[in-house]
């Protein structure tokens, strides 16, 4: 499976936490230079194969084979981050360089520039001496998000950017994810919207901790909604697998 074109392949991977595996036998790669959205309910494993792609989580079986290329930036959800941290809106893009310059060395003319730039591109420019805190929930978001830009990896893994965010607010991280990847950075970001699934150039579908679908989206993130595949089209074919909260995909 191996090929020049992905910039990551999971070949037959195990991975989960103390003795229970989440993922079950993953084969699939995430081509270089496109936006692939990561799909399935909750539990499926979304959040454990982004781990995996970050290096945070180690497979139990199987292997991943990644470029040698910078680490990649993992922008967490923004619940993951607590209220009462005392750092604001320009020290949490910052700590983006740590990746380069590590915390206790001073910024240099150059890095100063990139958070500054990260800043202007999602937004927040005018937020940046106000408190994570003191911002709403698409603010936060979208200074998590300047934070992996800041970090400038060519490999960018967003775990659910949009959950619970209007749509204003989702509309502007996609346009920013779409300028990343035509900047050439592979985006690899969880969703539950059929909507950004069918936006991305990829989608990988997880169903229990398997994969149950990969390619074009139309074609592999085929969501049961209301009836209706992601496409609005009435689902036919093949059977849905039903998850427990209520959402099926199909295989």
């Amino acid at each position: 499976m191996r090929s020049g074109t992905n910039r990551v392949e999971l070949e037959g991977v195990y991975a989960g936490y103390g003795r229970r595996d989440v993922l079950h036998g993953i084969d699939a790669a995430v081509p270089r230079g496109a936006v692939t959205a990561l799909v399935g309910p909750n539990g499926s494993g979304k959040s454990t194969l982004l781990g995996l792609l970050a290096g945070t989580v180690r497979p139990r079986r199987g292997g991943v084979v990644s470029a040698r290329r910078p680490r990649p930036a993992f922008v967490v959800q923004r619940s993951a981050v607590s209220d009462a941290l005392p750092v604001t809106v320009r020290e949490t893009v910052t700590m983006g360089r740590w990746a380069h310059r590590g915390f206790w060395k001073p910024l240099t003319r150059y890095d100063r520039a990139v958070v500054a730039d990260c800043l202007e591109r999602l937004g927040i420019a005018d937020l940046a001496d106000r408190r994570m805190g003191e911002l709403s929930g698409g603010q936060r978001q979208r200074a998590l998000v300047a934070q992996g830009l800041a970090q400038g990896s060519d490999l960018l893994l967003l775990d659910e950017p949009s959950a619970g965010l209007d749509h204003r607010a989702r509309e502007h991280i996609a346009r920013v994810l779409e300028r990343t990847r035509l900047d050439g950075v592979t985006v690899v970001h969880a969703t539950h919207a059929p909507e950004e699934a069918l936006d991305a150039d990829h989608c990988l579908v997880l169903s229990g901790g398997r994969l149950a679908a990969s390619g074009p989206p139309e074609e592999a993130a085929r969501v049961w909604d209301g009836g209706r595949a992601v496409d609005g089209r009435p689902v036919t074919g093949p059977t849905p697998v039903g998850e427990p909260d209520g959402s099926f995909l199909t295989r």
